[in-house]
């Protein structure tokens, strides 16, 4: 388990979840608030919590990209799935079998 913490994969996989959830709410709580209850303070509170996960996701995916020395595409992928609202989730179910396959070779 304390392995674990320190695996690249987990934790980019918990940046990936993070990032997600705050464009979540970003996209479906905080503008929805803004536009339909006249309420922008939500916007100027959830948009720069988003901004920081997504630059600490971004440096996540650097810092895993040169520990597990991944490709350009990897990245390029890694990234895209940052810019699409449930992106994260699919690259989060992703990154936990990466790391389940990394594991398993490991063991063998």
């Amino acid at each position: 388990m304390i392995f674990e913490q320190h695996n690249p994969l987990h934790r980019l996989r918990l940046a990936a979840l993070i990032e997600g959830i705050t464009l979540l709410s970003l996209l479906f709580i905080a503008v929805p608030l803004k536009h339909l209850m006249g309420m922008p303070a939500t916007v100027s509170i959830v948009g720069p919590i988003h901004g920081l996960a997504f630059v600490f996701y971004l440096w996540t995916v650097v810092n895993t990209a040169v520990s597990e020395d991944w490709s350009k595409g990897q990245i390029a992928l890694s990234v895209a799935m940052a810019l699409l609202p449930f992106g994260a989730f699919v690259n989060a179910k992703f990154l936990m079998r990466k790391n389940v396959e990394l594991d398993q070779s490991c063991s063998t």
